[in-house]
Formats: structure tokens, C-alpha cells, sequence
């Protein structure tokens, strides 16, 4: 697409045909989609009058050590004497199509698509809307291709427009924001570098969708920052034995199962903040070690949660989960001891076996390998050496096993650590210009019914662009986080200086990662556009 076959079209229906455009082209994170989807925008920006005068003002930036050569895109618009910049951003990849089953051909179709679910009487409300005209349907329509559309036209509009324009406007187009968020990570040298430059960072706009909160939500949901996350891992040793003496042993699979019980979706574990969308740890893997089958019971079993940040640091959640998974190994050692001894009666075995079971942090792991004598830096050395292709979740997991193997410890144990990706949290202080702004915005559209919440309640390449923790947080990060500097680089003192106040100004539409994903157009096309441009007047 060039920018002349939009060129005469309204706003509202640049926006539709651009995000119909996008769609079409599937970006799943982790294939060559991607580069074709960075691409096809690099193509319609730079086809732009503006940039096809200033072919300066586009560019890309392709992610180092990537296999697949994947691009960031940004394109700046200025405004001659002022330093003040605002960005517009999103990302670019998508989940997969596998949900969409027997029509996953149609996947990134939203015609083609709308004409299904039409016919759909499976789904009453899903029917309706495919009916009425007024919803867009297609993996990405919501998350967030239409979000890429609503900031590409509004380059455009000021593009058009110059007198409106109060500042200069950088958009920002990223990749890899469904798994490792690589592409937002890598872009905030290409940020630092622009405000060594002269640009002075007002502010960063995401359109990343948001939702109702429950059935006859109307409200229209503000985000002034973004929520953090890590992911909790679990590293199991038990104590193998034969079926026919289980009892001898400890189950790892009955460890991990006690602890998930424990953590996954516990509210007595969140932080308690007023007025906001708190969620709990959920589980996202739960696996036994064995590679195939024999009566030999679990020895190995690893477990990891996606845990939300909000307040509170890294440091003080994995210490809540920590002292949760404490009480459910008690409970596996109690009921162990308990059913031991009520095996042994009846059976008139006089035997003594232990059933204990140590829950430590990584960074106590280690204290412990060296207290035996063991040098255990030179061993992470050593096995990092040995390893090639992998996968960042994995790396911990077989980092264990490696120093478990080298140390020959066979006690049972549990190892809790930190692995990719660790998303720092952040939110913009109350009565700061950006609130004021938000403020004097949302009283221009009385009847969208805005609601304020600081913590965006999904993960976000915002997370990338400020960060509340502090040094010592960070520090207390590492140390629990293997291998963190060579596997997951976090440019800590590069966030830390641009710390840009990061909102959300979503598109609107339900059903996000699933088949049945779809947008709203009157409101995304139509008023975000127009409250996007409101929030940089009263900014500027």
C-alpha cells in the first residue's frame, strides 16, 4: 500500500483500509511475518509527501543478534524550533491463527471473516455484530494492527495539517512485544540517541487495546502506566523410587501440584490497591521431567507463574511466593510423614526416611554450593560455554540440573528463580502534566464515560519506556534472575534516563487472543483519533 491510495480518504476510513491492510499480512511473533509486516509500514510511511521530501525523518532499525533480522520502524514529523516530541506507538506481531481451527485460512481476512461470523448462531452477540457493520474481525484487528492504523493516520493528519500540531511526533512501530518484548528493549537505545539529539520526551502514546471490565461495561478505560511482570520459576527435585515403594520417595509432580495450588490465582497473595486491576500469579507451565514411560515415580518437575508487578519491587513478590511455596512443601512433607507412618504400621516396616524438603531462592542455592566448596560462578561459566540454541525460559531450568549434576546434590529441594521476560512497572504521578492533560481531555468527551487506572492490565511494551524500581532493586533482581546479562540484557541505565511518562490511549473491542477477536470501529476510528489529538493540544 502507498499513501496515495488512501490520500483521499476521511481519517476514519484511512484508518479502516490501513488496518484491513495490515491484517492481511500475518505477523505471528517468531516468523518472517514480522519483517514483511515492518516492511509494508516502512513502505506506506515513506510514500508519504512528507517523508518522500525528507527521507531522513523514516527509518529502521533491525534487532542485533536476531535470526529473523526483525525491524523496528520509526518516522519523525517535526515542527521547526521546538524540542518537545510526543510518540505514538505500538507493536506489530500477533499471536497465532491455530485458535481459528477449520478457518484459519480466513484468519487474516476481516471480510472474508465478517461473512462467517454473520452466519454464526453459535454465538448470539458475535452475530450481531458481524451484522451490524460496526465491528472489524481478523487476528490482529484488536491487537493491535488497528492501533498501528490509528497512529500511522495520525502522522498523517498532522502531516496534513501543520499549524496543529504543537510538537514533534515520533511514531514508533515495534516487534517481538508477544513474547520478549526484543524489539521495544532495542528501541530505547534508538530513543536515547534522538534525546542526545536535541528531542525532549513529553510523553509516549500506546494504542493497545482495551476492554470492558465486565458485561455492560461502557466505561472507556485511561492507563497512565504500565503494569510489570516476571516470570516465577520453580525449579522441583523429589526423590525417585519404584511404584511398588512410593512411599520411600518424594513425588516432584506432587510438590509442583501443592505449590501451584498455593499460587495460581491466590487473591490473598496481590497487592492490594484501590481502584485498579489487580491480578494474581497464573500458572503458565506445568511439567514433569520424564522423557518417556516407566514405573519409576518423578524426581524432576518445573513450574513457572506469570506474575504481575504493580507497587511493590521484583525483590518483594518472589519473597510473598517464596514464603506460599514454603506452607505448600510443609504440607507435601506433613502429608508424606503422615501416610509413611501409617504405611509403615500396617505393614510392619521399621524404617526411617526422611521426607524434608528445602524451598531456597537462587541466590541462597549458590551460597549453599559455596559453603561445600564449589566455585559456582566458574560452573555457570562453564555450562553457559556448553550450550547452544535455547529457549530463555529453559535456561534456568538446565542451568540447576547442570550445577545439581556437577555438585552431585541429590536432596530434595525447591529452586525459586527469575527468567525472561522481566517487564518493569512504571505509571505517571498524579497532577504531572500528562495528568493535567489526560484531565482537561477527557472533559471534552463527557459522554465516553473515561475512567483513570494507573497499571495498563496487560503487558506492554510501555513497560520499557520508564521504571520504578530502583538500583538496589534491580540489584536484588540479578541475583535471583540466572544468567540474566547474557540471556535477557535489560539497558537499565538507558531506561532510567529516558524515563518518558508512558500512556495508553487504547482502540476499543473485545476478545483479544482469541479467534473471536474483534474491534469496534465507531469509537477506535472514529473519537480515538480525536482524543489522541485533544491529549497532545492540552500537552503541548
Amino acid at each position: 500500500m502507498k499513501f496515495e491510495a488512501i490520500e483521499e480518504l476521511s481519517t476514519p476510513e484511512r484508518i479502516e483500509s490501513i488496518a484491513k491492510y495490515l491484517v492481511s499480512i500475518l505477523s505471528v511473533n517468531g516468523t518472517a511475518g514480522e519483517v514483511n509486516l515492518a516492511d509494508a509500514i516502512y513502505e506506506l510511511v515513506q510514500s508519504a509527501p512528507y517523508f518522500t521530501a525528507h527521507p531522513e525523518c523514516v527509518w529502521q532499525q533491525v534487532l542485533e543478534d536476531d535470526s529473523l533480522k526483525r525491524k523496528n520502524n520509526f518516522a519523525l514529523l517535526k515542527k521547526a524550533g521546538v524540542s518537545k516530541t510526543v510518540i505514538l506507538h505500538s507493536h506489530m506481531d500477533t499471536v497465532g491463527v491455530e485458535d481459528y481451527g477449520p478457518i484459519k485460512g480466513i484468519a487474516n481476512d476481516s471480510d472474508a471473516l465478517q461473512e462467517f461470523f454473520k452466519n454464526y448462531d453459535e454465538d448470539p452477540l458475535i452475530q450481531e455484530h458481524a451484522k451490524s457493520g460496526d465491528w472489524l474481525f481478523g487476528r490482529g484487528m484488536l491487537d493491535m494492527k488497528s492501533g498501528d492504523a490509528v497512529n500511522i493516520a495520525t502522522l498523517f493528519y498532522y502531516m496534513e495539517h501543520p499549524d496543529e500540531l504543537p510538537c514533534n511526533l515520533l511514531l514508533m512501530t515495534n516487534c517481538v512485544e508477544e513474547n520478549d518484548h526484543t524489539g521495544a528493549i532495542q528501541a530505547s537505545s534508538e530513543l536515547l540517541r534522538l534525546r542526545q539529539a536535541g528531542y525532549e520526551f513529553q510523553a509516549a502514546v500506546n494504542t493497545d487495546f482495551i476492554s470492558p471490565s465486565y458485561d455492560g461495561d461502557e466505561k472507556k478505560y485511561i492507563y497512565t502506566g504500565a503494569a510489570g511482570k516476571m516470570l516465577t520459576c520453580f525449579y522441583i527435585k523429589g526423590r525417585e523410587t519404584h511404584v511398588g515403594s512410593c512411599l520411600m520417595g518424594i513425588d516432584a509432580t506432587m510438590i509442583s501440584s501443592t505449590i501451584n495450588l498455593k499460587i495460581n490465582t491466590n487473591l490473598d497473595l496481590v497487592e492490594k490497591i484501590d481502584n485498579e486491576d489487580i491480578l494474581p500469579s497464573s500458572v503458565l507451565l506445568q511439567r514433569d521431567c520424564k522423557d518417556f514411560y516407566n514405573v519409576q515415580t518423578n524426581k524432576r518437575a518445573n513450574l513457572y507463574f506469570n506474575t504481575f508487578l504493580y507497587e511493590k519491587s521484583a525483590d518483594t513478590i518472589l519473597h510473598t511466593l517464596m514464603e506460599a511455596s514454603r506452607e505448600a512443601v510443609h504440607e507435601v512433607s506433613r502429608h508424606y510423614k503422615e501416610r509413611f507412618k501409617i504405611y509403615s504400621e500396617r505393614s510392619h516396616i521399621h524404617s526411617q526416611i526422611s521426607h524434608d524438603i528445602t524451598v531456597m531462592t537462587f541466590s541462597q542455592y549458590l551460597d549453599v554450593l559455596e559453603k561445600k566448596g564449589f566455585d559456582s560462578q566458574a560452573l555457570i561459566r562453564e555450562f553457559f560455554e556448553t550450550i547452544g540454541d535455547f529457549d530463555k525460559r529453559e535456561v534456568g531450568f538446565d542451568l540447576i540440573d547442570y550445577l545439581e549434576a556437577k555438585t552431585q546434590s541429590d536432596e530434595a529441594k525447591v529452586i525459586v528463580f527469575l527468567a525472561p521476560p522481566f517487564c518493569p512497572h512504571n505509571y505517571t504521578d498524579k497532577d504531572s502534566d500528562v495528568d493535567q492533560a489526560l484531565e482537561k481531555m477527557m472533559a471534552e468527551f463527557p459522554e465516553e464515560h473515561f475512567v483513570k487506572r494507573r497499571f495498563f492490565p496487560f503487558l506492554s511494551d510501555s513497560s520499557y519506556l520508564a521504571m520504578r524500581e530502583s538500583p538496589e532493586d534491580i540489584e536484588k533482581l540479578k541475583a535471583n534472575f540466572p544468567l540474566m546479562d547474557a540471556i535477557y540484557p535489560l539497558p537499565v541505565d538507558t531506561i532510567r534516563k529516558l524515563d518518558i511518562p508512558a500512556l495508553d490511549l487504547g482502540v476499543y473491542g473485545i476478545g483479544a487472543h482469541t479467534w473471536k477477536e474483534r474491534l469496534y470501529k465507531s469509537y477506535s476510528y472514529h473519537t480515538l483519533p480525536k482524543v489522541i489529538r485533544s491529549f497532545i493540544k492540552h500537552l503541548s
